[in-house]
């Protein structure tokens, strides 16, 4: 699997900036990567030391669009936590 097609794009609520203080970035990655190719591909595409990856596995959701009913679709979170004193410049704008 290639590094950059692991990770999807950034998940950016309240709860994850508030979390990236404490050093956390989340990310929506594919659902066949493990935790060390999720590392790998953070460590190669922002150039920083991952030292811990939590995967979560976010189950789909009923909902209702225009009288029909359906479900949300199923998708793989990572939470990664980086060294002490890093960041991944993209989030904090620079």
């Amino acid at each position: 699997m290639e590094y950059d097609s692991i990770l999807i794009e950034p998940v950016l609520t309240e709860k994850s900036n508030v979390a990236r203080d404490g050093g956390h970035y989340a990310f929506k990655v594919d659902p066949r990567a493990d935790k060390r190719q999720i590392m790998e591909a953070v460590r190669r595409m922002f150039s920083v030391n991952p030292t811990a990856c939590n995967i979560i596995n976010v189950k789909s959701k009923p909902k209702r669009l225009r009288n029909r009913p359906g479900k949300t679709a199923t998708w793989k979170k990572a939470i990664v936590r980086l060294s002490p004193g890093e960041k991944i410049a993209i989030f904090e704008g620079a």
